[in-house]
């Protein structure tokens, strides 16, 4: 489902004199229906980097991607927000919203996206958000003036309203109670059994060992490192 092949990436450092970091060669993985693969290693070598290529955030240099029937290297703008409306959620740490659009609008957003009637995709979000213990007196609020947890719990609930067959988790336990970290573990099992591909950042090392098949150290395709 999600394919990397040879994928390699450096940032120019315009304001540095164009320096030039190499963070990535070589990187190739792949990911199959129903897995959870975990991305390890030091902060600084490149997790939040090759997620944010497979999403189609960073260009690559070299190197392919593909997530579906989706060749994000080579993709145009339209089909890269085809693969993020159809194929491939990304819960990252931060929500990142229309200002004033209420809660409950926000988590049904991905679904309305894709074609499902309001009442459906407002039910779906309210189940979320109930699951999620974001009291109902706010769903009509906007989430931007949530608190933090609270706005990571919402982006958790967008990200799971629509049953992606694909899944990109940053760190999406971080920072939650008990109650509420066991909702999206049991959210993230569901997602798996139902056949999504996934792959996530978790520092939470219980969380890694309960949903994740396995572990890419991502150290080993960091040049600086492996050298």
């Amino acid at each position: 489902m999600i394919e990397i092949e040879n994928l390699s990436k450096a940032f120019t450092l315009h304001n540095q004199g164009g320096a030039t970091i190499r963070v990535m060669q070589g990187a190739t993985l792949s990911v199959a229906h129903g897995e959870c693969v975990a991305l390890t290693g030091a902060s600084g070598a490149g997790k939040s980097t090759l997620m944010r290529m497979i999403y189609g955030n960073y260009l690559a240099e070299a190197g392919r991607i593909r997530v579906g029937d989706t060749v994000v290297t080579d993709a145009a703008p339209r089909d890269i927000l085809r693969m993020r409306r159809d194929t491939l959620g990304y819960v990252s740490q931060f929500l990142r919203v229309v200002p004033r659009v209420p809660t409950l609008d926000v988590v049904a957003e991905p679904l309305l996206a894709v074609g499902t009637p309001l009442d459906d995709a407002r039910a779906r979000a309210a189940d979320l958000l109930t699951r999620l213990n974001i009291p109902e007196t706010l769903w009509g609020l906007s989430p931007t003036t949530f608190s933090g947890g609270e706005q990571q719990r919402v982006n958790i609930a967008r990200g799971f309203a629509h049953e992606y067959p694909a899944l990109l988790l940053d760190e999406p336990t971080a920072s939650l109670d008990a109650t509420n970290r066991e909702v999206v573990l049991d959210l993230i099992e569901a997602a798996k059994a139902r056949g999504a591909a996934i792959v996530g950042i978790f520092h939470d090392e219980a969380a890694r060992d309960r949903v994740c098949d396995r572990e890419i150290d991502v150290t080993v395709f960091t040049p600086a490192r492996a050298a």
